[in-house]
This record gives C-alpha cells, structure tokens and sequence, in this order.
C-alpha cells in the first residue's frame, strides 16, 4: 500500500505549496473523449497459450479541475478525472472476451499562458502534468456470471500528460474551454499481471467544457 499511497499524494503535493499562494482559483468542468494509442489500441500476445489479441475503443469521461493563478503566465491545477474504455479479446478457438477499462486519476498539472491571461484563464495555455491512475481491467465472457465469471486485475500507476488548451469567451463569466493531452503510462508497465494482460494506459484526450 505505501508505493500506492505515495503515488496519490505526489499530484497533491505540486500543487498544494503555489496554491497557498494563488489568486482567485478558476474551477471547470469537461467532456472527456479518449482514443487508445500503441498497445492500448490494439497489442497481439504470441506467446500466450492460445495467442491473443486485445483491442480498446474509444471511450468517454470527464474532468472537474481547480487552477489556480500564481502571476500572469504561470498556473497549478489539480485535476480529478475518470474515463471508460470497452474492448474485446480474440483468441483462436475461443468466444471472444468483452473487456472493460476504467481509471480515475489525481493529477496535479502546470499551465502555461503565453499571452499572459492566467488571472483570467483566457486564451490559449499549454499543460504538463503528473497522475495517480487507479485501474481495473475487466473481461467477461457471456451474462451469466456465475457461469462465465469475471476476471477483474486492479492497478495504480503513476502517469504524466502533455498537451495545450484554449478558453473562449471574455475576461468574466464562465468561459468554453477545448482541451488535447496525450496520457502516457509512467510506472507499471508490465502488460502480464494477474489473470490477462494489463496493456499500458497511453491514449489521447479530447476535452470540452468550461470555466469559471
């Protein structure tokens, strides 16, 4: 448990110490549309008896964050965000697995506002960022589970996201924002834990909301 609670608190630490000292803190909301990359997309295990392939979806989730301004080019945000993703395993032989990814992550990010509308969160911003990813990867097979029972791993990974951001609208009142970050596994990325592969958690994000 000590790896994972440490994991936890690293986000909370960015952003507590700058946040003690921040202006007005902009809270927002977002859509969030997920698209696999890499082995999250699609990954084939020869090696497995019989051999498999895995392929996730895109999937869906949202965003609530807390930014908070420290001069005018320069913010923390922490960020507490869920998604799901659904996928499917395809084996020779054998009827196909449903899968199901879900993760809530808690993030502590920096934004940067080149035109200097951090006290507004107006503008274009980029962002960079670290995550604790709580994970379950889920397959099942048909839906009678006490016939075909679930097999359900759990993981708790450290991530980091990259990206740039735009809000619209004037210097008061709520403000739309779009959001694109790609997420990257950071830790734990042996894909062959407990009873099915656990691929690494690397996809893009596509969100829509606001801001205010």
């Amino acid at each position: 448990m000590r790896p994972a609670a440490s994991l936890l608190l690293l986000p909370l630490i960015l952003v507590s110490g700058s946040a003690l000292k921040a202006q007005s803190p902009h809270m927002g909301f977002s859509l969030n549309l997920t698209i696999p990359t890499g082995d999250f997309a699609s990954k084939s295990y020869p090696d497995l008896l019989p051999p498999q392939k895995e392929t996730y979806d895109a999937g869906l989730g949202g965003s609530f964050t807390i930014s908070f301004p420290t001069d005018r080019n320069l913010a923390f945000r922490l960020n507490l965000s869920g998604s799901s993703e659904n996928g499917t395993n395809r084996a020779p032989g054998y009827t196909n697995l449903h899968l199901q990814h879900s993760m809530f992550s808690v993030g502590g990010d920096v934004q940067i506002f080149p035109q200097g509308t951090a006290f507004r969160h107006r503008g274009l911003y980029l962002v960079a960022g670290l995550s604790a990813d709580i994970e379950r990867f889920n397959a099942s097979q048909g839906s009678d589970p006490g016939y075909y029972p679930d097999y359900t791993t759990n993981k708790t990974r450290l991530g980091g996201s990259v990206g740039i951001g735009h809000s619209f609208g004037y210097d008061a009142g709520m403000r739309f924002t779009m959001e694109a970050t790609f997420h990257k596994t950071l830790t734990g990325t042996d894909t062959n834990v407990g009873d099915f592969p656990t691929p690494n958690a690397d996809f893009f994000k596509l969100g829509f909301g606001f801001v205010f």
